[in-house]
């Protein structure tokens, strides 16, 4: 086995347990047992630390979530300056196409989205640099700038939990295929992206309590 393919049963095996256990909780032994390796310093050989390691499975999926979250901010960014669902679709979309690639790509939906709960000085720097190759900062950037005048606290509040949400209801949908027994209906897809479009367009707008 070439030091590439261990790498990769490695990356497999931290996605798996850190969208089930967390990516602070997760153990790495457990993860390089997993991996089928005897050598309990294989994560760090390999990646360094626990860090280096997430960065590894976050980047994996940059080079499919990047150009189609660019290709879709460009055509946001040519509607009104009030039109909040074409800047969410952005994400929404990307993240769905994504979720339907597989259990990799509805893992690293989840991952993501404790990242998000996280916030933001806690996300380590290498994976905010991997981060930062997605189109999703940009998107963000965008939605803040669409959305009606708030405090900064609730404008925080709000995008924070409409990130979570949007990652974790499509992670949901996707995974949702995989149970042997199967769980309530689900709409067809472009109903559901419109759908949730609607919903988190009206979480963000949603009148400020008194």
């Amino acid at each position: 086995m070439t030091a590439s393919d261990t790498r990769q049963l490695l990356v497999d095996a931290a996605t798996r347990a850190f969208a089930e256990h967390g990516v602070h909780n997760a153990s790495l032994l457990e993860i390089t047992r997993q991996a089928g390796q005897r050598n309990r310093g294989a994560v760090h050989y390999h990646f360094g630390s626990r860090e280096g390691m997430l960065a590894a499975v976050i980047e994996r999926e940059v080079d499919f979530l990047g150009p189609r979250e660019r290709e879709l901010l460009a055509l946001a960014r040519e509607t009104p300056d009030d039109d909040l669902a074409s800047v969410l679709a952005a994400v929404v979309r990307p993240a769905i196409e994504l979720a339907e690639t597989g259990w990799r790509g509805r893992c690293y939906l989840q991952i993501v989205a404790q990242l998000v709960d996280d916030g933001g000085p806690r996300i380590p720097a290498e994976v905010h640099d991997v981060l930062s190759r997605t189109g999703g900062y940009d998107v963000f950037q965008l939605l803040q700038e669409r959305l009606p005048a708030m405090p900064d606290a609730f404008r925080d509040e709000r995008l924070a939990l409409v990130t979570t949400f949007l990652l974790r209801a499509v992670a949901d949908r996707a995974r949702s295929e995989d149970r042997e027994i199967p769980g309530r209906p689900q709409l067809p897809t472009e109903d559901f992206i419109e759908n949730l479009l609607a919903m988190v367009t009206a979480m963000l707008t949603a009148p400020l309590p008194t």
